[in-house]
């Protein structure tokens, strides 16, 4: 499998398990069928309210000895309610404790946005804080603290754009090696790639399929449906394979690491056979000019009226 090396070389499995939307019973199976069939990248957040079953799968995959730790990477993330200093350390602990694991191999910042500490989802911007009142820099200094405590191996951001990650950047003792970043053929993030890229961070893209399953809540009317794309399905139907491969694929080639969820055995293992499949030049530039900047995931749950955050300052 395609991997990413980390300047230590550690090496990130380039295509890993999503776990966003895996309801509480399905996640469980979900995990331990991904690993038994060959997946090592399993990709998590405490606010997907599901860690305690992926933990249970975990440790019972290395206890019957279908893999060890060390042979799995596993990422998760610090919930905008915990982004003071002081609150990175017992949020980390508390994933950690839920998945059953000593340490994670890549920690994230969830999202640029800081939460009142006891505030899961905001209902008003009363309930949330600024980055003028609680700087990204501060939050920084709590993720590099993991890594001085061995708790994380490697940390980074998920939801940064060029303006925010370039705060982290500029002022790092540890710098970010990983912006984990909804991307597909829809939303290329070309220019955040590019920055990226330059600024030797890995990007990770979610929703890789256009998330058709995410909740109605954060749907618009009429979006386009990213797996009915006409293009799409033509070089499936050329390559005899499914348009989830054939977009898995794309991101795979792309030099990104892709992280699809699915719950269904059959489709976990297709989605990773799409390792296997090599887009042709011609194929890679048919799927480059499908961009619409079209995000599926827009932020809008995070603007409130009088509240401290808009969508240009998210992704700027």
């Amino acid at each position: 499998m395609k991997a990413l090396i980390f300047k230590n070389k550690d090496s990130m499995p380039a295509l890993g398990l999503g776990t966003w939307k895996s309801a509480p019973g399905e996640v469980y199976k979900a995990v331990k069928i991904a690993i038994k069939t060959g997946y090592r990248h399993i990709d998590c957040a405490p606010v997907y309210g599901n860690e305690k079953e992926v933990g249970k799968a975990l440790s019972e995959c290395i206890a019957e000895g279908i893999v060890t730790r060390e042979e799995l990477w596993i990422t998760s993330k610090l919930w905008n309610n915990a982004h003071a200093e002081e609150a990175v350390i017992p949020a980390l602990k508390q994933t950690l404790s839920d998945l059953r694991i000593s340490y994670l191999d890549l920690f994230l910042i969830h999202w640029p946005v800081a939460l009142k500490k006891d505030i899961m989802f905001p209902q008003s911007g009363k309930d949330m804080i600024s980055l003028h009142d609680l700087p990204l820099t501060e939050t920084w200094k709590g993720m590099e603290e993991a890594v001085d405590q061995g708790l994380a191996r490697h940390i980074g951001v998920s939801n940064f754009g060029i303006h925010n990650l370039t705060k982290i950047l500029n002022a790092a003792r540890i710098r970010p090696e990983v912006n984990q970043v909804e991307c597909h053929p829809y939303l290329q993030q070309e220019e955040l790639f590019a920055f990226c890229r330059n600024n030797n961070v890995f990007l990770t893209a979610y929703s890789p399929l256009g998330s058709p399953d995410r909740p109605d809540g954060i749907k618009a009317k009429d979006e386009p449906l990213l797996l009915e794309d006409k293009i799409i399905n033509e070089i499936a139907k050329v390559r005899k394979a499914s348009t989830a491969q054939i977009l898995i694929s794309w991101a795979l080639q792309r030099g990104t690491s892709v992280i699809p969820k699915s719950v269904h055995a059959g489709r976990i293992a297709e989605n990773l056979k799409a390792d296997e499949i090599r887009l042709s030049e011609s194929e890679m530039t048919q799927i480059s000019k499908l961009d619409k900047d079209y995000r599926y995931v827009s932020g809008s749950f995070w603007v409130f009226e009088g509240g401290p955050y808009t969508l240009e300052g998210l992704w700027s």
